[in-house]
């Protein structure tokens, strides 16, 4: 980060778009991510496929040129085939990506938001929104919990002072500046489940931003107002006080009306109309819906699996269930922080507005907050101001109308969950055989080390490569989420089977791991300045179906479908402390894994599905720690030396 600057809209202001890149560059690039997934012959397929969709006159060039268009709004329809009903469907992409490019400041942002997650009908729940495990505590008290509980509550709304006068650092890489629109839609935004597609709600950015939180134990909400006279939030005594209060309300489990939101969108939104009919649900929903952000209050641990980070993955993940506390959530809301009885803390956050790394930042200032004693000083500060709890509203029930066709559709939520539930299996560890310095002194790249260790580990288990997902930002540019970094490569394979070759010597092996990971920390350069391959890829057959034309044969082509099947879905989500971020796998017989380097250790979250026989996250473990000690020892034994 660097110093947060007076002018965020200013900064906002001057950064630049994201480019289309050149057609030809994205498909040669393309090309290369397919050869190691597929056969020859099926290369050579895919070559034919690429080389006519490229074509001059194709619909590749067509659909390339309406793209350009769209990003800088100069249209023309000059040079497209007269036929009437193709000109037609032309003319009415036009329209469309005019009035797209009027109003965003990113081609892609509408699509990308709509794509990935609004048009997305699985649940949120394992398939899209991740789990953030905070450094663990130990709460030997029901007290112990509150007082943390309202330390983390207070320490966010620290955190998003900073946000409402903008002085938040703004976020750089290496001399870049980066988009900071995410940060502003972490607090009082919420998913809208519809029958189709969904919406989403920025109610912190609204004229009238929300000024309560909703905290939910056994099952029942209650919204509870965090400012009191004079907007200023309350202490920590404060927020703890309303804390006791809630719990002494909610001592027995009520009906999870919460567990409605695990379920699939398309059912989610049919029960989500259904229960708004009445007022009562309905005030109470919107209440939730407006909140800056949701506290869980949990009980210990159900079905614990003997390893207390994998533990406290699972609780933020799904919450254990219908037997554990998926009622106790409201899976829509971006920010739900979860508090544990034993001191599993940490959140689970709706993925639509942000990215990993914004919220990481929000954790680090609230553990920051916590353990320098910044709470202290605060309270100090706010007796100053005459501010006794005993001015404070009661928390405020939120209640529910639970009809025969609600208890119905729980009871479904309850199944499919549980379905879900048991078969989503993590293993969660602190590798501490070296960390960043180590890979640093070597002159290589951490993250594309680590990479390369997750594809030598999957190489290791399957006996063949897996087409691998990176997040990469594209935040240097306007409004700009991510690009994918294709980490399998053909020089990723040869450096697993270099690896893996008891004959070859440990020159060989050390120089194959060099040129892996060079190879990757070129891709992911190009995919940080948006000139990946799958954004690119996604525009032009979003292109293709607004105009109503058939899906080209590109798209369809066993290439794109195998390269574009991520068996390996992995993030780096760097913290300053020790903590870690986890997902489920994309595929059903794929593995997750998130990780946060540091200097001596590395924590990693993965995860896999009980359902592939294929997977297995343990055995995903044992293989990455073997193949992170390889990579170590291969490189201390071998002559060549890293250019400096």
């Amino acid at each position: 980060m660097v110093a947060p600057s007076r002018s965020l809209h200013d900064h906002q202001g001057s950064l630049p778009r994201l480019p289309v890149p050149p057609l030809e560059e994205t498909l040669n690039k393309y090309l290369k991510t397919v050869k190691p997934l597929v056969t020859e012959e099926e290369f050579q397929l895919t070559e034919e496929i690429v080389k006519k969709f490229a074509a001059p006159g194709g619909i590749g060039q067509q659909l390339q040129e309406k793209l350009q268009q769209g990003a800088t709004s100069n249209f023309s329809l000059t040079g497209y085939n007269k036929k009437k009903k193709k000109q037609q469907r032309l003319m009415k992409l036009q329209e469309k990506l005019q009035q797209r490019a009027k109003k965003s400041d990113n081609w892609l942002s509408e699509w990308w938001i709509n794509a990935a997650y609004l048009d997305y009908r699985w649940p949120v729940v394992v398939w899209s929104s991740p789990g953030l495990v905070f450094p663990l505590q130990e709460f030997r008290t029901l007290d112990d919990q509150l007082s943390y509980a309202a330390k983390v509550i207070v320490g966010a709304l620290d955190y998003k002072k900073m946000l409402d006068d903008k002085t938040v650092p703004i976020d750089h890489m290496g001399k870049d500046l980066l988009d900071m629109s995410q940060y502003f839609k972490m607090l009082g935004t919420c998913r809208i489940p519809g029958v189709t597609r969904d919406s989403i709600v920025y109610h912190g950015q609204s004229e009238n931003p929300p000024k309560h939180i909703v905290v939910v134990h056994n099952n029942h909400f209650f919204k509870i107002d965090v400012y009191g006279k004079e907007g200023k939030p309350l202490t920590i005594n404060q927020v703890l006080h309303q804390l006791r209060n809630v719990v002494e309300r909610s001592t027995h489990p009520t009906s999870p009306v919460g567990i409605l939101s695990t379920q699939n969108r398309n059912v989610w939104g049919k029960a989500y109309k259904k229960l708004r009919k009445d007022k009562l649900n309905k005030a109470s929903i919107e209440e939730i819906q407006r909140s800056i952000f949701l506290v869980a209050l949990d009980g210990p641990i159900v079905n614990p699996t003997g390893n207390e980070m994998t533990d406290a993955a699972l609780l933020c993940v799904h919450g254990n269930g219908s037997q554990g506390y998926a009622g106790n959530r409201w899976y829509d809301k971006t920010i739900q922080f979860i508090i544990g009885k034993k001191g599993a803390v940490g959140l689970t956050y709706e993925h639509t507005p942000a990215e990993g790394p914004p919220i990481a930042n929000l954790m680090d200032h609230i553990m920051n907050f916590i353990n320098t004693g910044n709470f202290q000083r605060e309270d100090s500060t706010m007796k100053e101001r005459k501010l006794p709890a005993i001015e404070l509203d009661r928390p405020q029930r939120l209640m529910f109308n639970v009809s025969d066709d609600i208890k119905q559709e729980i009871e479904d939520a309850k199944c499919a969950l549980d379905s879900l539930v048991e078969d989503l299996e993590m293993t969660c560890f602190l590798f501490t055989g070296f960390g960043t310095s180590f890979i640093k002194s070597q002159r290589l790249s951490p993250d594309s080390f680590l990479q390369m260790a997750i594809q030598l580990a999957f190489y290791r288990i399957h006996k063949e490569p897996g087409a691998h997902y990176e997040s990469a930002s594209t935040r240097r540019y306007l409004h700009g989420r991510t690009e994918t970094i294709r980490s399998c490569s053909t020089e990723s394979v040869e450096f697993a089977k270099t690896m893996l070759d008891e004959n070859a010597s440990a020159d060989e092996k050390a120089s194959s791991l060099r040129k892996a990971v060079e190879g990757h920390k070129n891709y992911a350069k190009d995919a940080v300045r948006g000139y990946g391959v799958d954004r690119h890829l996604l525009g032009l057959k979003l292109c293709a179906i607004e105009a109503g034309m058939d899906v080209p044969t590109l798209f369809m082509d066993v290439g794109y479908i195998r390269s574009s099947h991520m068996r390996l879905s992995t993030s780096q989500v760097p913290a300053r402390c020790e903590a870690f971020m986890c997902f489920g796998p994309l595929v059903p017989d794929g593995y997750g894994c998130c990780y946060n380097p540091r200097p001596d250790s590395v924590v990693f979250g993965t995860s896999a599905f009980n359902s592939s026989p294929e997977t297995d996250s343990a055995t995903f473990r044992a293989a990455l720690e073997e193949s992170l000690m390889d990579m170590h020892d291969v490189l201390l034994k071998s002559g060549l030396k890293a250019k400096l």
